[in-house]
């Protein structure tokens, strides 16, 4: 029986939303207004596909691009974690869930050296076209009406579940970092013996609390423990590995 860490990416294991920082690749580290405009609610992803774009106008390289995501900061305490996490593969599977994009998040992970603690990313998947700009598409397709139209975190956490448990890999303990409000339809397939550890002072926190309210009790079985940094997240998944 193994545990699984399973991390957001923006806001959680780095410091900052990726997707924002990188238009510091930009001359001006700005984007104009009838790309600012352009955003719908619930479309961050082809929001993010006309900013990939527009970088791409700018004669930005996809190199310069690299070079600015690997400067993103590591929110406090989270290398610790991901050090103890990578020394304990034997014990601990971990995965990413993210509304980033694959390229954003593999560049962060490599340049840190972090690469091996991560088993599997799920995120937006991304590649360099043939003009060099990056094009963003969507993670897959749901129709779960809590979420935004390019990812549901929760179909992402149940079809892995399944898969693993069809491979004989059943979790003692599941432990769910997180801090937004598409990290809160996951905390729904979490068992009582499961920890959903929202940021605090984000929305996930937010949300849960009006969860655990006893009359709207339904959805929420996991333990909830908020956390300030990955030494808080630490302490709790020390003691759960055997």
């Amino acid at each position: 029986m193994k545990t699984l860490m399973v991390f957001d990416f923006d806001h959680t294991v780095v410091d900052d939303n990726s997707d924002t920082w990188v238009i510091r690749c930009l001359p001006g580290q700005t984007l104009p207004d009838s790309v600012k405009n352009s955003y719908r609610k619930g479309h961050w992803t082809e929001f993010m596909g006309r900013v990939m774009n527009y970088i791409g106008e700018q004669k930005v390289s996809p190199d310069r691009v690299r070079s600015v995501m690997e400067t993103i900061p590591f929110t406090a305490g989270m290398t610790d974690l991901l050090t103890f996490i990578s020394e304990h593969k034997s014990t601990i599977d971990c995965i990413v869930i993210s509304d980033s994009n694959t390229m954003f998040i593999d560049w962060i992970l490599h340049a840190s050296g972090f690469h091996a603690a991560v088993d599997q990313v799920f995120t937006n998947p991304a590649k360099f076209n043939e003009l060099g700009y990056m094009e963003v598409q969507c993670c897959h397709s749901h129709n779960c009406d809590q979420c935004p139209v390019n990812l549901c975190k929760r179909k992402v956490l149940e079809l892995y579940l399944s898969e693993q448990s069809d491979r004989g890999v059943e979790y003692e303990q599941i432990f769910y970092a997180g801090d937004g409000g598409n990290d809160l339809c996951p905390t729904s397939c979490l068992r009582g013996n499961d920890v959903v550890m929202p940021r605090k002072g984000y929305t996930l926190e937010k949300l849960l609390a009006k969860l655990e309210d006893p009359d709207d009790n339904a959805s929420l079985r996991a333990k909830v423990i908020a956390w300030s940094s990955g030494t808080d997240i630490l302490q709790e998944l020390k003691p759960a590995v055997k």
